[in-house]
């Protein structure tokens, strides 16, 4: 049996995951010694949301390596994937293919039926511990906007600086506008980028050309 490890930190930082990726890998090397496996792979995502897993090369990678009797080993389902269908997802892809999942801070074992059981229970506690979070988080960041307090680090698009508090700027909240419009037409982050440049809108640093990933950032951002 192989010990495929897993390990991500997210966008937001470390501070949030609570846990290094060494800190993770070194949990799930105790594992596999534990367990006796005959070898031990580590896949990192460093600096990736977990929402979509087919965003993360590591993950797909890892996914890719596991094989009849081996396990995937995570630190926490969080690590693995930030919505239930998603993690419910992943369970049964390995289940197909005869491999074990092992989530260590959860304790889950998929080779038994109980275990299977616990851990459909726990992505859904998990799913809606998350949302609580997220709901927390966009109160208070919408708290802040509105009474023009600085949320930290840099000044998000669509905001310029008043006297150290945040202002909304004319002009880049009608460049998200639009951004928002094209997307809810079923535009590619492209095809959405290509249309600020052709109708003149500047990105944050003044340039004329737009990158598909600075679009997918703010249309992130706005979501959250």
């Amino acid at each position: 049996m192989k010990a495929i490890i897993y390990t991500r930190v997210s966008t937001t930082g470390q501070a949030e995951d609570g846990i290094s990726m060494d800190a993770q890998e070194a949990k799930g090397r105790a594992w596999a010694e534990l367990n006796g496996t005959e070898s031990t792979i580590v896949f990192r995502d460093a600096g990736l949301s977990g929402k979509r897993a087919d965003n993360r090369p590591g993950l797909q990678e890892a996914l890719g390596a596991v094989g009849k009797g081996d396990a995937l080993i995570v630190y926490s389902l969080s690590r693995l994937a930030r919505s239930t269908k998603d993690t419910i997802m992943i369970a049964e892809a390995l289940d197909k293919r005869g491999a074990d999942l092992v989530s260590l801070s959860e304790k889950i074992d998929t080779t038994t039926a109980a275990g299977k059981m616990v851990f459909r229970m726990l992505a859904v506690l998990s799913e809606f511990e998350r949302d609580q979070v997220s709901e927390r988080t966009r109160f208070a960041l919408a708290h802040m906007r509105a009474s023009g307090e600085k949320t930290g680090g840099d000044v998000p698009y669509g905001y310029q600086l008043e006297d150290g508090r945040l202002a909304p700027d004319a002009n880049e909240q009608k460049a998200i506008k639009l951004i928002r419009k094209l997307h809810g037409k079923g535009y590619t982050l492209r095809g959405i980028a290509g249309e600020l440049e052709a109708q003149g809108y500047r990105t944050k640093t003044g340039r004329t050309h737009w990158h598909p990933q600075s679009v997918k950032q703010i249309l992130e951002r706005e979501a959250a």
